[in-house]
């Protein structure tokens, strides 16, 4: 039961960072294909209710949030490394820019210049997930040569950087930055149409993209949704008991907590018994009927955690 099952959807930009990162680690691992929008009637049971694109299964652990996954993939597979010498944990530092900044960029453009063409259950449902309550894409549009403008001043950074790096971010071997800043890259290039044209800017960061393109996913087998519960089901999570002794939020092993994403972005909160937290990540027990006991796992940054009363 130690096997990956990943719950994701193919047109996907954070579940691209993830597949590639399985390619960089010659992972192999079960496809379980997802609906873009809720319900998600064979996810909801294994996250408590989260419903954001992917979520990593392993048995009865589940691990939600990139930043999550890409973590427990490190500690499970620490070779080949998400790290070099040099760049180290820092690293991680990286995925606090180019997730929330450089991400909302890409995402504005993306989706507002889209949006007249999209669905609009799915423009409401995108809006409200990433640009809060209070969306109005007509503005976006207008704003987007500013967005552009804000876009190229960041990504000519990387460029730069691989203009004397060698083959990837931070030398030969591609490592946690690049699947970091890759996502984005082919975010742009297939959902905008102006995408490879602004892309062209770049020519050091488009002969990189192609080399990581070139890495593949791994090996991946499909996997049915009813199946990933099954699985779930017949075990028990593995995630230890622990808490961090110099907690700030005096967290404890068995108390009740609220986790939610860190803004306001409309989503409910998963609720859960305490079973792991350190500086990094939170992990709560779960009981659903498809499932019996799951430990969902999130990151600490980017959350906020609410013990209940």
């Amino acid at each position: 039961m130690s096997e990956i099952i990943f719950h994701h959807y193919p047109l996907s930009p954070v579940a691209e960072k993830v597949r590639v990162s399985f390619g960089i680690k010659q992972l192999s691992w079960h496809s379980v294909v997802i609906p873009r929008i809720p319900p998600k009637p064979l996810l909801m049971p294994l996250t408590g209710g989260f419903r954001r694109t992917p979520v990593m299964q392993i048995g009865a652990d589940i691990y939600c949030d990139s930043q999550c996954i890409l973590r427990e993939l490190q500690k499970r597979y620490p070779q080949p490394s998400f790290y070099t010498q040099e760049s180290a944990e820092l690293s991680w530092a990286t995925s606090r820019w180019s997730d929330t900044t450089l991400f909302q960029l890409c995402a504005k453009i993306i989706l507002a210049l889209a949006e007249p063409d999209m669905p609009a259950e799915f423009s409401r449902d995108r809006g409200r997930l990433y640009f809060g309550p209070d969306f109005d894409f007509a503005a976006i549009r207008d704003d987007v040569p500013h967005l552009m403008a804000q876009l190229g001043s960041q990504l000519i950074w990387v460029d730069q950087q691989l203009a004397n790096s060698g083959q990837f971010i931070h030398g030969e071997s591609a490592t946690l930055p690049d699947t970091l800043i890759y996502y984005l890259v082919w975010f742009l290039r297939g959902r905008w149409e102006q995408g490879p044209e602004f892309l062209a800017q770049f020519p050091a960061l488009v002969e990189w993209e192609q080399r990581v393109a070139a890495i593949g996913h791994g090996t991946s087998t499909d996997l049915e949704a009813q199946a990933a519960l099954d699985i779930a089901k017949a075990v028990e999570p593995i995630t230890p008991e622990y808490v961090d002794p110099n907690d700030p939020q005096n967290l404890a092993v068995g108390v009740q907590v609220a986790i939610s994403v860190d803004e306001d972005s409309g989503e409910q909160s998963v609720t859960g018994i305490l079973r792991f937290a350190d500086k990094e990540s939170i992990g709560v027990l779960y009981q659903h009927e498809q499932v019996g006991t799951v430990c969902i796992n999130f990151p600490r940054a980017g959350y906020r955690i609410t013990i209940c009363e």
